[in-house]
């Protein structure tokens, strides 16, 4: 299985947390036309954000990870998110960093070549749709039995923006401690979106919203408030709880952090409602 989903532990909460960019593993099939290093695969991953949020389920939250690497397919882009530089005979506008990746954050190559059309349908079907399906399920579910659902889309980002060739807006300088994404908060109702300011307050973390992540794919696709579910995506500074380089975890502060998501989970899960008339968005 390309995931793991790990049920509530406790009473269900409406609130679903799922981890896209976490996983490492790559398929043999993949591997034939990935040209990236190794090192890329580790740096471009979301390293260890599961772990950090792997006390949810006892929170009563569903948390779903993927155990792919955002190489084989980025399930935070849409399924169309294809130009003709990546896949052969696609007609989507030209990014590097689409549902295939060809190219590192440092401007290496990630594919040997664009892939055929054939390659890409079957990642779609091993990995990508199997992903979202179940997502779709878990959304669907709690808020056919709660009245709504929370999405918390958990990433990791980097210290710093990006320098050179593809460098990020933000380009050298130093990130908050946590970015919480809500498009202009109009992918969660008010509620939702205090929660996450009130939880970096507790824990003396610096806070900014949307910038540089607004929230990308599946925050915009589950992000409905008037309809009762709500997404946002939570972005982590890395220099939290792990060391940029080595790739090692920070052993205290990697607690103290789990210690946040734990708490940002329990807290989401304490709003017994969610009124879809004060959403951002209708």
């Amino acid at each position: 299985m390309s995931f793991v989903l790990t049920e509530p532990r406790a009473p269900e909460v409406p609130v679903v947390v799922e981890v896209p960019h976490a996983g490492l593993e790559v398929d043999a099939e993949t591997l034939a036309s990935l040209v990236a290093p190794a090192v890329a695969i580790g740096r471009d991953a979301d390293l260890y954000v599961d772990e950090l949020y792997a006390d949810a389920p006892d929170c009563g939250a569903a948390l779903l990870t993927a155990r792919m690497s955002r190489y084989v397919c980025d399930l935070n882009r849409s399924e169309h998110d294809v130009d003709r530089d990546t896949v052969l005979g696609a007609t989507g506008r030209s990014s590097p960093h689409g549902l295939v990746w060809r190219s590192t954050t440092d401007n290496r190559a990630a594919i040997a070549r664009p892939l055929p059309r054939s390659e890409l349908e079957r990642r779609l079907h091993a990995y990508y749709r199997p992903y979202h399906d179940q997502l779709d399920v878990l959304v669907r579910d709690r808020l056919a039995r709660h009245g709504f659902c929370i999405v918390v889309c958990g990433h990791s980002m980097p210290s710093r923006g990006r320098d050179g060739r593809d460098a990020s807006d933000d380009a050298g300088r130093d990130r908050a401690d946590v970015v919480p994404g809500t498009r202009q908060r109009t992918t969660a109702a008010p509620a939702v979106i205090d929660v996450a300011e009130r939880v970096a307050a507790r824990f003396q973390l610096g806070l900014m919203h949307d910038e540089p992540y607004r929230g990308g794919h599946t925050t915009l696709r589950y992000g409905r408030p008037a309809a009762g579910i709500h997404a946002i995506q939570i972005e982590l500074n890395r220099r939290l709880y792990m060391d940029e380089r080595s790739l090692a975890k920070k052993p205290n502060e990697f607690r103290v952090i789990r210690s946040f998501c734990r708490t940002l989970v329990e807290e989401l899960a304490a709003l017994r409602q969610v009124p879809a008339a004060r959403a951002g968005r209708g």
